[in-house]
Order: C-alpha cells, then structure tokens, then sequence
C-alpha cells in the first residue's frame, strides 16, 4: 500500500491539501450528506486484520455522530431460520467471542453460542455485542443520523427459504416500517435477489445506492493515510453528489471546510 511519504512528491502532497480560498456562505454550493462507513481490509489476509471498524455496534454509531456524520452505513443479517434480523458485517461470527460459525446457523437467544450473549472480541469496540436491527435503528434515531442498511448476500438462502423465508422477511421489513414516519432508513443489497424483494416491500426505501463512495484508495490494516483519498474526494465533489459515503468520516468533513455549506440531514 502506498503512503503519501514515498508515493507522492511533497508539493502535490501541499497542493492536495490546501484549502480553497474563503468564499462567503451564501456563494458555497451545499455540502452532501457524509454517510459514515467502516473500514474492512481488502488484501489476501483480510480475515485475520479485521479489527471491527464498521458502525454495526452502538458506540460506533456513537463515534459517527462525534465525527461529523449525516447518517451511518451498517450491514443486516439473520440468525438461523430469520428469527432475527441483526446488525453484524462479517457472513460469520469471525471478530465475535465464541467459536467461529455462520450467523445464519446460529440462534438470536437460545442455545449454546447464541449471538446475544457473545461480544466483540478485538478492534477499537471490543466487548460490544451485536444489535439487533430494532435497537440499531431506534438508536440511530436517538443521534439523528440518517440509517443506510446493506442487506447482505448472506441473507438470501435464508430470505428464500421456503418454509421460513416469509417470516425472514417481516424480521427486515417490519422494523422499516414501523419507523418510517419517524426516521430516514434506506436500504439497498449487493445482491440482485435481495434487491428485487426490496423494490417490491419496501420501494420508498430502496435509495441506499445513490450514496456515492468518496474513498479512492482500498482499506487495509492499518489504515491508508485519509489523504490519498483527496483526488477521488475532489472528482466526487466536483460531480455535486446528495451523499457520499467515507470510512475516513472525521477527515472527510474537515476536509469539507470552506468549499461547502451543510444543510440539515435527510433522505439522500
């Protein structure tokens, strides 16, 4: 992974991160909505470097609001027979306490290993435990962030489950839309399934995708330096997007300082 230090000459480093020249408020075009995101290493041992940086836990989604966030990215999954739907990124409890199993073959509260009862075993929220997506949700509300859920991949076999599927779904569509009245939630999946039940439940909600990555530079352990993202920050910006989303959040906003004015949040 390149550093700024060795990859790129100190003046474009200089001029990378020279801030414009003040302009007054009302000649500033709108800032977008930040949509905090954590990060997950990308390279071949991203397993074992994974310290659990996703706002999936509530003290991150805490962090986001101190940082400057419009609203938090977090990622939905289902425990054994979608009797839960629960706020964890990893397919496996890999990062979690306990052995190492599917979050979909594993109960909510009951049996041995339940994901209730285990907690975050490394990285900055270790001892935290896994949500579940009405508590999340209501707690994202509590900061007054905008929630953006990715329903992961994951969750297909159990959502197309024939004898529990049904049930799976409301596990996911019920908590939406009890608090649809009260709350920005936005929803998106990186798998097309997934993504056509959402368009057919819930399709006031299904915008998660027109949050724009900011970031240019592929995560890793140990973080790449924020910087190297400022040309993808810049080419993002420049193109006006709504809302983005960064895994460098704090640095993100700092960095929209002076070339944007923010307006309150709300829906993408």
């Amino acid at each position: 992974m390149a550093r700024a230090s060795a990859g790129v000459a100190l003046p474009v480093v200089v001029a990378l991160l020279a801030a414009p020249a003040p302009a007054p408020a009302e000649e500033l075009p709108p800032c977008p909505l930040v949509i905090g995101h954590g990060g997950y290493p990308k390279s071949a041992d991203a397993k074992s470097k994974d310290v659990i940086r996703q706002p999936n836990v509530l003290r991150a989604v805490d962090d986001q609001a101190s940082w400057g966030a419009d609203g938090v990215e977090a990622d939905v999954q289902l425990t054994r027979q979608g009797t839960k739907a629960v706020m964890w990124h990893n397919r496996t409890t890999n990062g979690l306490t306990g052995p190492r199993q599917e979050i979909r073959e594993i109960g909510w509260a009951d049996g041995p290993g339940n994901l209730r009862d285990r907690r975050v075993a490394r990285g900055p929220y270790a001892g935290e435990r896994v949500p579940a997506l009405r508590e999340w949700l209501d707690h994202v509300r509590a900061r007054g962030l905008i929630a953006l859920l990715e329903i992961k991949k994951s969750a297909e076999p159990v959502l197309a489950d024939p004898e529990y599927g049904a049930a799976a779904w409301r596990e996911i569509v019920d908590p939406i839309v009890e608090r649809q009245d009260e709350q920005p939630i936005l929803v998106y999946s990186r798998d097309e399934w997934i993504e056509a039940g959402l368009a057919d439940r819930l399709p006031e909600h299904l915008r998660g995708s027109a949050a724009k990555w900011a970031d240019g530079v592929t995560w890793d352990e140990p973080p790449p330096p924020w910087q190297l993202n400022v040309p993808r920050w810049q080419a993002v910006f420049d193109r006006a997007p709504t809302s983005v989303m960064t895994s460098h959040t704090a640095d993100y906003r700092a960095w929209l300082d002076g070339r944007c004015h923010r307006y309150s949040a709300g829906p993408p």
